[in-house]
């Protein structure tokens, strides 16, 4: 159906995820059979990291989805109800059965089913506001189990919960705003269209998204625009501006532009406003006037098609958006000593995925074909060892089952190598959840925590310091542990665990989950000043997580991280060169 006429509505994929998440809480809240809240909270995962619309499968071909992951009779239809309504009458008659508000408790970060029922229960909070409003009165820790500790942690993070309530991970915006951007490029006349503002800046997350689009044609842009399927409230409509509000609650403002201003455009827009402000002043500077129409001298336009114009204006080379932040780019484009960017391109191996012999949805075999498909030259399967028991951690004969069965299928493998890993669990004294011989005999060891983040920050040092001084460790993965918009990471000192990591031939992990993008993009860039070597990786747990490659790759840009830096850049001989430098 040709762009600007009104479809019917397809729900997203994010938003399926969503409403099966509500349900996994609402049956938590219930007390309900713990294998029925995992199966919708897995479907949720699967359903979110599909690369194409679900809706659309369950439309065109319903069979399909009884083949994914997890996916059953009963979740099938339950996706072809959200599919076709809009909604779901089992999370409609859920909601009724628990109490009003604790599902929206149990978002803050250590808040479980029994206590946010107690707190709807004992105390009549009903939301998170009225949560922080009970606990800074002192009435939280008047219930049993709570206390004044608890009292200031909930503070604590509904503090930060709010502060970052209005903004969504940028891979969660990607979905919305992707699929309406290749629609918007369908629309005739459209020359050019491009997400700007900090999507485009790979922020980890996302206020709202800003569309720019070049046409001569701006009324058939907007009446498209405002008719997308997705549009639920238009904000503003307007031949140049528009804005609308998505069904996801998402705002979308659109900028309708003249071919000769797109490029001074797409740089105004992309931001940072100190950025841009930097830019500016250079141009005054010069006599100029830069401005999201171009770049003018007195009133003659002499740039603005492109945007190196703008740059070329005031003497830069062209400066890659993620750096666009007033933090040093500028100075460094000046001296022509910005940095050249890792890209995909470069990636030569993976070195985190998970499979079906810990938590993962996929065989060790669908995976490895997976990786070849991408071209990869290595990986690293890195199951999960006891400690994490919700995972289902693997032994030490259960990695010695699984090192014998990588060596069978290397030797089927054409242009892979398999590499036998483990994701070893730090234990709060620093020492490793595996027995020694068993790290000695794997061909990577990746350390990470998942308990005790909480520690201080002396002692938290001290802890990760112990583990990267073992000799088999080779990787420091998702090093603070924190979820975004979920749970706070760990808090240690950066410098001296790097100090360390260098010391002992440790590389540290960027990690590509969405929800992780650990390190972020400030310790990445101290880890690169200070010499530290790096991988990025995707801690897949399904062959489609493989391409959470993106979002690592976006993250390690925004640290100013060069190839260079990246050991899974270089090829399969010079990494595992790299690899077990304390043990030789």
């Amino acid at each position: 159906m040709s762009p600007g006429v009104r479809t019917p509505h397809l729900v997203a994929n994010v938003e399926i995820a969503r409403l099966f998440r509500e349900m996994a809480e609402l049956l938590e809240l219930e007390g309900a059979n713990a294998f029925r809240i995992r199966a919708y909270r897995n479907a949720a995962r699967v359903i979110e990291e599909m690369p194409e619309p679900v809706a659309a499968m369950a439309t065109d071909d319903p069979a399909q989805l009884r083949e994914l992951p997890g996916i059953g009779e009963d979740l099938a239809g339950k996706i072809e109800e959200i599919a076709r309504t809009g909604s779901l009458a089992a999370l409609r008659q859920e909601r009724r059965k628990v109490p009003h508000g604790a599902s929206e408790l149990m978002r803050v970060p250590g808040l479980g089913p029994k206590r946010a029922r107690a707190l709807v229960e004992q105390l009549g909070v009903r939301s998170i506001a009225g949560l922080a409003r009970a606990a800074k009165a002192g009435r939280v820790r008047t219930l049993p189990g709570f206390g004044a500790a608890t009292e200031q942690k909930i503070l604590r993070e509904i503090g930060e919960q709010l502060t970052e309530e209005h903004r969504v991970p940028r891979a969660v915006a990607a979905q919305y705003g992707e699929a309406l951007l290749a629609y918007l490029r369908d629309v005739p006349g459209v020359s050019r269209a491009d997400l700007a503002g900090s999507f485009r800046r790979a922020r980890e997350t996302v206020g709202d998204l800003d569309i720019l689009v070049a046409s001569r044609d701006h009324a058939r842009v907007t009446e498209a625009f405002v008719s997308y399927p997705e549009v639920r409230e238009v904000l503003s409509e307007g031949p140049t501006r528009s804005s609308v509000r998505l069904a996801s609650k998402l705002q979308v403002d659109l900028r309708v532009l003249d071919e000769e201003s797109y490029g001074a455009a797409l740089h105004y827009f992309t931001g940072s406003k100190a950025h841009n402000i930097a830019v500016r002043r250079m141009g005054q500077q010069r006599g100029l006037k830069i401005n999201e129409y171009g770049v003018f001298r007195g009133t003659r336009r002499i740039g603005g098609r492109e945007e190196k114009d703008v740059f070329a204006a005031v003497g830069l080379p062209w400066i890659p958006p993620e750096l666009r932040e007033n933090d040093g780019e500028i100075e460094a484009a000046r001296a022509r000593k910005l940095p050249e960017l890792v890209t995909l391109d470069d990636i030569r191996g993976d070195l985190q995925m998970h499979t079906t012999d810990s938590d993962g949805r996929h065989t060790l075999d669908e995976m490895a074909h997976a990786a070849q498909e991408l071209g990869y030259a290595y990986i690293a399967v890195t199951d999960h060892t006891p400690k994490v028991r919700v995972a289902g951690g693997m032994d030490r004969a259960g990695f010695r089952r699984q090192m014998k069965r990588i060596e069978r299928l290397n030797g089927t493998l054409h242009s892979l190598r398999v590499l036998a890993g483990a994701e070893v669990d730090i234990n709060t004294d620093g020492t490793l959840d595996l027995d020694d011989d068993t790290l000695a005999e794997l061909d990577v060891v990746l350390v990470s925590i998942h308990s005790k983040l909480d520690l201080p920050a002396d002692e938290q040092t001290a802890r990760l310091v112990r583990a990267l001084q073992h000799p088999s460790v080779d990787i420091f993965a998702h090093p603070t542990g924190r979820l975004i918009n979920g749970r706070r990471g760990a808090t240690f000192d950066l410098e001296q665990v790097i100090r360390v990591a260098n010391d002992h031939g440790v590389m540290l992990e960027i990690n590509g989950q969405p929800e992780r993008l650990d390190l972020d993009d400030h310790a990445a860039r101290v880890a690169v000043e200070h010499g530290a070597m790096l991988v990025i990786s995707t801690d897949a747990h399904s062959c489609d997580e493989l391409r959470f490659m993106r979002w690592g790759l976006d993250q390690a840009r925004r640290g100013w991280v060069d190839a260079e830096h990246v050991a899974n850049t270089k090829p399969r001989g010079s990494f595992v060169k790299l690899l077990h430098a304390q043990r030789r």
